[in-house]
C-alpha cells in the first residue's frame, strides 16, 4: 500500500484524475469502478476538463458504480444516479450503454444483485476501483461488520453513516436507511485500488486503515491484503497517522 499526501484536495484531486488518465491511456475500453461523496468530486471536475481539452476519451470506457440508497427514485436530487449525471456523466462521452449503476428498486433485490455481478464479470472485471472512506471504515456501504465474502447485496446503514450524509438532506430523516453495495469481495478483485481520503474528520479512518488489523469490523482494513492500493490523503486527514509515521517526500510504503 502506498500513501501520497498532499496539501490539500485540489492537489489530491489533480493526481487522482491523472492516475486514471493514465489507466484509459494504457487501455482505452478500461472498466472503472466508480464512487461518489465529496472526495471525487475534484477528481471528476479534472476528468471533464480532460475531456474536453481532447486528452482523454471516454467513448469505450465501462463504468460501475459503488453504490445506491434503497428507496430514492433515480431522479431524486440525493440519489446517486443524479449525482454521477450531474457531476459527470453528462459532461464526457461516455455511451450509455457502458455506464452500469446499481438498481435496487427494481425486481427482486436478491437477483437484481447478482445480476449487477454478473455484467461486472462480463466486462471482465474492474481495472481500476476508486474509492472512499467513511470514519467507520466502511467503503463502499459496506458496514462494520460485512463478511469480507460478500458480493454484492443491500445492507442496513448504520446511524452514523446516515448522520455523516445527513448534511446532504433536509434532515437524518430523510437519508434511507438502507442501499446497495458493491460487496467487499467484488471489490477486492479489481486489479488496482485508488483510495480517496480527504478531511480532518477522516483522519482516525486513515490511522485505522494503516495500524488495525485485518478485520471485519474495520472494512477498509481488507485493503492492506491488495496487492496494488494507492492511497491519496489530504493533509488535514494525516495529523493522527504523521505521528506514527513520518511521511517521507509525502510519502508512506506500508
Amino acid at each position: 500500500m502506498i500513501i501520497k499526501r498532499y496539501e490539500n484536495n485540489e492537489q489530491m484531486s489533480i493526481k487522482a484524475s491523472e492516475i486514471v488518465k493514465e489507466q484509459i491511456l494504457e487501455k482505452p475500453n478500461s472498466v472503472l469502478g466508480l464512487p461518489t461523496g465529496s472526495s471525487p468530486l475534484g477528481m471528476y471536475n479534472h476528468l471533464i476538463a480532460m475531456y474536453k481539452s481532447g486528452e482523454l476519451d471516454f467513448s469505450s470506457v465501462k463504468t460501475f458504480n459503488l453504490d445506491e440508497y434503497c428507496g430514492l427514485p433515480t431522479d431524486h436530487p440525493q440519489s446517486y444516479h443524479e449525482f454521477m449525471n450531474k457531476n459527470f456523466f453528462r459532461h464526457v462521452n461516455l455511451k450509455p450503454e457502458n455506464i452500469h449503476m446499481p438498481k435496487p428498486d427494481k425486481g427482486d433485490q436478491e437477483s437484481g444483485c447478482e445480476d449487477y455481478e454478473k455484467k461486472i464479470r462480463q466486462a471482465g472485471g474492474i481495472d481500476l476501483q476508486i474509492l472512499g472512506i467513511g470514519r467507520n471504515g466502511h467503503i463502499g456501504f459496506n458496514e462494520p461488520g460485512t463478511p469480507f465474502s460478500s458480493r454484492t447485496h443491500v445492507i442496513r446503514l448504520h446511524q452514523d453513516t446516515r448522520q455523516a450524509n445527513a448534511r446532504f438532506f433536509n434532515s437524518i430523516d430523510e437519508v434511507p436507511k438502507a442501499a446497495v453495495t458493491m460487496g467487499i469481495k467484488t471489490i477486492m478483485r479489481a486489479r488496482k485500488i485508488l483510495l480517496l481520503i480527504s478531511g480532518e474528520s477522516k483522519r482516525e479512518a486513515l490511522y485505522q486503515l494503516v495500524f488495525s488489523s485485518v478485520n471485519e469490523q474495520f472494512p477498509a482494513s481488507v485493503l492492506q491484503l491488495h496487492p496494488d492500493v494507492i492511497v491519496l490523503v489530504e493533509k488535514s486527514a494525516c495529523t493522527r497517522l504523521e505521528k506514527e509515521y513520518p511521511f517521507i517526500n509525502n510519502q508512506l510504503n506500508i
